[in-house]
């Protein structure tokens, strides 16, 4: 029988208390747009599935947890099995083909990473290639294939994020949180002061520095609003909220709270951030000035500039020793890599403001070691367009 320490327990009622507080977020978003039927079908998963989405990542929680399990590969694969029942299931009721499409590819995304860690030979918590290895073959999938039919909440219909995306993030914090051990992943909700002090400053910075490249650069100019209405501020919030649970979280996860999490631990761990510092602006030039020089519009080097001026502070800092080191050659090197992965958007300016907007989200999870805050940095940068009214140029 599973026993439960004291502070977990209370872990869990706080877990519970946010969850149901976001199903009634949730009811007041779709009412008037969901039906009852599709509500009421989704409301299950979503309490079930969220419960989870602000448990599981808790250290009291994870360690627990891993502990139950005690390196069992039998216990182990019980957890995504079930991940993988839910998302079937939520097809099924719903009257969708579970097998059409790419559908069939969830069991091997669910199951790869959780498989690997529970196979590896050492149980050594410093990290080697094999955890990026694993990163790689998890994360590429998620980002190339489109699952469909869709799976949102309620389904069909809007909602802050659907069974498959929220299923991709527990894969992602159980495996290489739970199973493989990787410490500040920093999955979990939790309120301090000073955390949103940073979060705020952080998005300050970057919008600063971020209005004077685009008034430059003629990316961006400020319009503002003729008048601040019930409306607008409605949009607002709701804007910020379905964008923290739909783009941010997802994306601070795994590019802060596992790929800058594991650089600054494999770092750390070599003694020798220049020979990665070294390696990561040699390679990262390369994929600037490729992106900038197979895109339109001019401004060729400027993700060029960009990844050199990140890398160039990233330098001044470690050499002063004013912090662990490794720290930020990797938020360097996630920070370049983070503004790259947009080049689908198109813009060569839009490339460069992502790298230092990457920066200002690896600052926030260095600081609180916590994605929850570096994806509310990631969610007011999204939508300060809106909020003070800015119209953006390609």
């Amino acid at each position: 029988m599973l026993t439960m320490p004291a502070e977990a327990k209370k872990k869990i009622i706080k877990s519970l208390v946010i969850t149901f507080s976001l199903a009634l977020l949730l009811l007041i978003y779709v009412w008037g747009e969901a039906t009852i039927s599709g509500f009421l079908s989704s409301i299950p998963f979503f309490i079930f599935l969220y419960f989870l989405f602000f448990s599981i990542g808790d250290p009291i929680i994870s360690d627990w947890f891993k502990n139950e399990l005690n390196g069992e590969l039998k216990k182990n694969i019980i957890f995504p099995t079930l991940l993988i029942v839910i998302y079937y299931s939520y097809l099924l009721l719903n009257g969708a083909d579970p097998f059409k499409g790419t559908n069939f590819l969830l069991p091997y995304l669910i199951y790869f990473p959780v498989l690997i860690f529970s196979g590896r030979l050492t149980k050594s918590e410093n990290l080697d290639w094999i955890d990026f290895f694993a990163f790689a073959l998890f994360l590429l999938p998620i980002t190339l294939v489109n699952f469909e039919p869709g799976t949102s909440m309620p389904f069909g219909g809007r909602g802050f994020d659907s069974v498959y995306r929220i299923a991709i993030m527990l894969t992602a914090v159980y495996s290489f949180s739970v199973v493989r051990g990787i410490k500040d992943v920093g999955f979990y909700p939790i309120f301090k002061w000073k955390y949103l002090g940073y979060a705020l400053l952080s998005w300050i910075a970057f919008y600063s520095l971020a209005i004077i490249i685009g008034y430059l650069t003629n990316f961006l100019k400020i319009v503002g609003h003729d008048s601040i209405t019930i409306e607008l501020l409605s949009g607002i919030f709701w804007g910020l909220l379905t964008g923290f649970f739909h783009t941010a979280i997802f994306e601070e996860l795994f590019f802060r709270g596992l790929l800058q999490n594991m650089f600054s631990k494999k770092i750390k761990q070599s003694d020798n951030w220049k020979i990665f510092w070294k390696w990561g602006l040699g390679i990262l030039i390369f994929f600037s000035l490729l992106a900038g020089y197979t895109l339109e519009g001019g401004l060729q080097w400027l993700p060029t500039l960009v990844t050199i001026s990140l890398f160039f502070a990233a330098f001044i800092i470690e050499g002063k020793a004013k912090s662990e080191v490794g720290t930020f050659t990797a938020l360097a090197i996630t920070s370049v890599i983070f503004g790259l992965v947009h080049y689908h958007a198109g813009s060569i300016v839009f490339i460069g403001l992502a790298s230092i907007a990457g920066w200002a989200y690896g600052y926030t999870y260095y600081k609180t070691k916590n994605v929850f805050y570096s994806a509310l940095v990631h969610t007011l940068v999204n939508n300060t367009a809106i909020i003070i009214g800015i119209e953006l140029m390609k």
